[in-house]
């Protein structure tokens, strides 16, 4: 493959999508949110304006030169799985893709005119080939959908918060901004996760790569089965001071937690969504332009409806008791926050000494 072009298949048999859009694989919050951006009047504009105090050409001299540039002669295995996703994902232009020094396992798309792949050395050491194969689709998924420009806004105003914190005020506005953005990556990163499987074709793989993250390279230590029971676990157990809980741990975090993402790519790799596209039924980059912002956020509503509606999270199940007419707003807070829905609100118990405890 030339920067510009292809010139042979991926290595091993996988279906390839002509065309595909990145509305195929998009999580319905991150898709709405893209779409409603694209229309925008003058975003294109404003963004270009932007660019300018973005530290983007700082950031890919500092690539080019203190880290390894993959290539055929640097990296060729990380080189190859390169252009097989980008052949898979039909996305023309092959990104560049850097190896930086860094025992930590992470990985980013960043840039505004082109994007830039960056894998660390711990991540490289970590995974095998079909588990290197599905990160580097996902960050092929970040790049085909445009992710890179907000992700390196994101870290340009994460690092103006730092700067001016000290100034009263000014920190809140910025990381107001940044906490909305965080909102969105996360979800554009179960996006990426989806794509990362289209390009791999091996949910197994995808599972012991997020394993792997979570617990290190102990894998024969590990079981996928008692991995996903953990997010089952994480989203139903507790009340709603875990809720609560859940929430602040959240926020700061630009990532979902691991298991939690590997529970919804299980989730979408067994859906119907999934096998249209494998079909090879999916939304084509040509009809873009035609994409409808109000059935775009319709469908985000409704993934938000269906989420709190199938929840087992106390809280989201709460909400939706609400939204569904339950009565005694004041009696469930109460019962779900001391935990005493099973034992019948504000029924007194006695203790062996014959004292009252407020339940």
């Amino acid at each position: 493959m030339t920067e510009t072009g292809f010139e042979k298949a991926p290595a091993r048999d996988r279906r390839r999508f002509p065309g595909i859009s990145s509305r195929a694989y998009e999580h319905p919050a991150d898709r709405s949110a893209l779409v409603a951006l694209r229309k925008l009047s003058g975003f294109d504009t404003v963004f270009k304006a932007l660019s300018g105090l973005l530290p983007e050409r700082s950031l890919r001299l500092l690539f080019l030169s203190e880290s390894v540039r993959v290539g055929e002669t640097q990296f060729p295995h990380l080189h190859a799985m390169l252009r097989d996703a980008c052949y898979i994902l039909d996305l023309e232009k092959v990104p560049q893709m850097y190896v930086q020094q860094d025992p930590n396992p992470n990985a980013m798309c960043i840039g505004l005119d082109e994007p830039i792949i960056v894998v660390t050395t711990g991540l490289v050491e970590l995974l095998d080939e079909e588990e290197m194969r599905a990160v580097v689709g996902h960050e092929v998924g970040h790049a085909l959908s445009g992710h890179a420009v907000y992700r390196t806004i994101l870290l340009f105003l994460t690092n103006l918060a730092m700067k001016v914190a000290w100034i009263p005020l000014g920190n809140v506005a910025i990381m107001t901004i940044v906490t909305a953005l965080r909102e969105w990556f996360r979800k554009s990163e179960l996006s990426a996760d989806r794509a990362g499987l289209l390009v791999g074709q091996d949910v197994q793989a995808s599972m012991r790569g997020l394993m792997k993250i979570a617990g290190g390279n102990h894998l024969h230590e590990m079981n996928v089965d008692a991995f996903l029971a953990q997010a089952e676990e994480y989203e139903s157990s507790g009340d709603l001071r875990d809720s609560v809980l859940k929430i602040l741990n959240l926020l700061p975090r630009t990532h979902p937690f691991t298991t939690v993402r590997a529970a919804e790519l299980k989730k979408w790799a067994e859906s119907r969504d999934h096998q249209r596209i494998m079909d090879g039924h999916y939304p084509r980059r040509d009809e873009d332009k035609d994409t409808s912002v109000t059935d775009s956020f319709r469908q985000s509503a409704a993934h938000y409806a269906d989420s709190v509606r199938t929840s087992k999270d106390p809280l989201m199940k709460l909400v939706g008791d609400i939204a569904g007419g339950a009565g005694d707003l004041g009696g469930k807070l109460r019962d779900k926050f001391t935990g005493a829905a099973g034992a019948g609100a504000g029924t007194p118990s006695q203790d062996k000494g014959g004292a009252t405890e407020q339940g």
